[in-house]
């Protein structure tokens, strides 16, 4: 009863209200938006699940591939890589990324402001893909954790023989030079490779749902540049040099797919359709590259491996990083197992004439599978393909757009890299000596050992 006098008080009162003269009702002032509850806890998961991927989850899977002498070392870079990266992210990092919008050129390649984020607040939010908001720290510490684990990524290929004292200040550097403003370019307004930001050109905007270029062709590149300034390892490659524990790869592998799926449905910045798409997408994609590579491997005459199938799930899930958004099913598993083919061709047949010892197969994978993904979005975009590309979308066109994000990003990473190397093989040195190398960097850095 009282609620139906409720219901009947308030039918009245609109009445009332919709009556009265326009000139009586008071003129209202737009509410400021306020962060979706649902979108921050999502976001919040999804950033905590990105952290699982690079500890534990990166720091296994490498760490698993390396040499016993050299597991701790490894995991070691990597969680103070992850550390660093978080710190400059916090104190210069977000606002060349995503900072306030600045003017003239350099506005397409970085923002300036907001340093130790002194404009984000409790109060102040981040837009999403829609009339949404989220909370400015959530998008942050979201973002922080994309700048920490492609840092880390880029240590596969270093693996065993660098530093680690040059392994922080390289970091510092490349982070600046490097990962900052491609991130700008790709994900923020204005930026180079967003629709018109390219010399002004009419063209559409680079797909990239989750960092196919941000991500894996800059740390997949950037890794290979700096295996070449590095050399090879003692011994490499007439030595055999195999995984200690492909037991902890695989358990690394595991909390790295776990961990994608804040990564690629995190991306949709909304706990919505699209971020089940990316959501379907990563199981699918994912699965297809891990047995894509395994039937490679017997088709080569060799037997499906458990390395091989750790290494095609890792393909699937770079190659469908960048779609995972931005294609229907069908397209992600064509992705996957395309990456996975292709991937598995580099590793085991290119990668020997390349004359560059890429220790962990980073370039191998994550680079190349990259660049597969980000080029492939353009493809799997498409409607017919089941993509959520509209009436106007015209493959051609979109497909050289991404052609172009993945040179810039290639060059980008590539030159930078270089500047980054040269800097600091020039103030701490690269590599450690040749007795450290033999005897193993766990014990000659960091005075410990994995095993006992």
């Amino acid at each position: 009863m009282k609620r139906t006098f409720l219901r009947l008080a308030a039918l009245a009162t609109g009445a009332v209200l919709a009556s009265a003269p326009a000139f009586a009702a008071p003129v209202a002032e737009a509410a400021a938006a306020v962060p979706n509850p649902g979108n921050n806890a999502w976001m919040m998961t999804s950033t905590i699940l990105v952290l699982l991927m690079i500890l534990p989850g990166l720091a296994l899977f490498y760490g698993g591939l390396t040499r016993s002498k050299n597991m701790l070392s490894t995991m070691t870079q990597i969680g103070a890589t992850a550390c660093l990266a978080m710190l400059i992210w916090v104190m210069w990092g977000y606002s060349l990324a995503f900072g306030p919008e600045s003017t003239g050129a350099l506005s397409q390649f970085i923002s300036t402001g907001s340093y130790f984020l002194s404009s984000v607040t409790s109060d102040t939010t981040a837009a999403t893909f829609s009339d949404e908001v989220i909370s400015e720290y959530v998008f942050v510490c979201f973002q922080m954790t994309f700048a920490a684990i492609t840092a880390a990524l880029i240590l596969g290929s270093t693996a065993e023989r660098m530093k680690f004292s040059a392994t922080m200040m390289f970091v510092a550097i490349w982070l600046t030079i490097v990962y900052f403003p491609i991130a700008h370019m790709v994900w923020a307004g204005g930026g180079f490779l967003f629709e018109g930001g390219m010399f002004g050109l009419d063209v559409p905007a680079a797909l990239d749902f989750a960092g196919g270029t941000v991500v894996h062709i800059n740390a997949g590149v950037s890794g290979l540049v700096l295996a070449y300034l590095l050399g090879k390892r003692k011994g490499y490659p007439t030595e055999p040099m195999p995984p200690h524990s492909l037991t902890l790869t695989m358990v690394g592998t595991g909390l790295l797919w776990v961990g994608w799926f804040g990564f690629n449905a995190g991306s949709q910045l909304e706990a919505d359709g699209t971020a089940g798409l990316a959501m379907i997408n990563t199981f699918v994609a994912t699965a297809a590259g891990g047995l894509a590579w395994m039937l490679a491997e017997k088709l080569a005459g060799h037997k499906g491996s458990a390395l091989g199938f750790c290494s095609g799930v890792i393909a699937g899930l770079v190659a469908v990083t960048p779609a995972a958004g931005n294609s229907g099913p069908f397209g992600a598993i064509l992705l996957g197992i395309i990456a996975a083919v292709v991937c598995f061709f580099v590793v085991s047949k290119v990668k020997a004439k390349l004359g560059v010892d890429d220790s962990l197969d980073a370039f191998g994978i994550h680079g190349v599978g990259g660049i597969i993904g980000a080029i492939g979005t353009g493809i799997v975009y498409s409607p017919a393909l089941g993509g959520p590309g509209g009436d106007d979308f015209v493959m051609g066109t979109q497909v050289t757009t991404q052609i172009i994000a993945v040179l810039v990003a290639i060059g980008w990473a590539a030159v930078g890299t270089l500047i980054a190397g040269f800097i600091t093989k020039a103030t701490v040195g690269l590599r450690v000596d040749e007795e450290t190398e033999v005897n193993g960097l766990d014990i000659s850095e960091h005075g410990e050992r994995a095993y006992n």
